[in-house]
């Protein structure tokens, strides 16, 4: 029997983030494969992740090796589109067997009615950056930056998003936060069918109880806090993992 109805995790920025933190995040995985059934992974797994035809990011492949493992395992894994790594496509669907998911959507987390996204593009604000991702998610932007070599693209992509720059900026996110919070109560203000709201993108973790029963989760980061949420018809829970070395926050 699993320890976790549903386990949800976010913004691991995997390539950018502490070399303490990937670890303490495979570590982290390695428990989540044994601890649930069904793993969320709610957007930027990666700080880069494009597919090409024949082309797989090597960086990464000690990640995809696990979880692989975890999805051979039994373990239901869904991955949401992050604005870092919303390109993915039949390598990580057919060769690792994640479910690729591009939110916003409604489903069930847990038990709980959820509305899910990763958080890029919502709430006041930001509207430039929607603009940026109905063009860089299109499929004319895909076939371009697949004829760009892998090495090129990669450098590319670390030199504009800078989160390495940035991980020392935690309190950079709290416009974001305010925003995406104003945006969850909203959505549970007018749906009432929902029970959970469940985002990421501002790096900054928070559960509230916005009503009896029902909550706005941001899982936070794993550059800065390393936390996790754990989801079952009994409650929410967020967690932080305690093994992530001397960067911690």
């Amino acid at each position: 029997m699993s320890d976790y109805a549903s386990i949800i995790v976010s913004d691991a920025h995997l390539g950018a983030a502490p070399a303490a933190h990937e670890q303490a995040f495979h570590d982290f995985l390695a428990f989540a494969g044994a601890a649930t059934n069904d793993l969320v992974i709610n957007g930027d797994l990666f700080d880069f992740w494009f597919e090409y035809r024949t082309v797989i990011l090597s960086r990464h492949f000690g990640t995809l090796r696990r979880l692989a493992d975890i999805v051979d395992g039994g373990t239901r894994i869904r991955l949401v589109g992050g604005n870092h790594d919303s390109w993915g496509g039949a390598f990580l669907r057919e060769e690792i067997g994640i479910e690729l998911i591009d939110g916003p959507v409604v489903t069930e987390i847990g038990g709980r009615s959820t509305y899910l996204a990763h958080g890029d593009g919502l709430g006041e604000g930001d509207l430039g950056y929607r603009v940026l991702k109905a063009v860089v998610r299109s499929g004319p932007a895909r076939l371009l930056f697949r004829e760009i070599h892998p090495d090129w693209s990669a450098g590319l992509v670390r030199r504009v998003s800078r989160t390495e720059s940035r991980h020392d900026r935690p309190e950079a996110g709290r416009t974001r936060a305010a925003a995406l919070e104003a945006h969850a109560r909203e959505v549970l203000e007018t749906h009432a069918a929902i029970d959970l709201v469940a985002l990421g993108h501002c790096h900054i973790p928070a559960l509230l109880e916005i009503a009896p029963g029902r909550h706005y989760l941001n899982t936070g980061d794993w550059l800065h806090h390393c936390t996790w949420a754990s989801v079952g018809p009994d409650g929410v829970e967020l967690h932080t993992w305690k093994q992530a070395g001397p960067a911690d926050a």
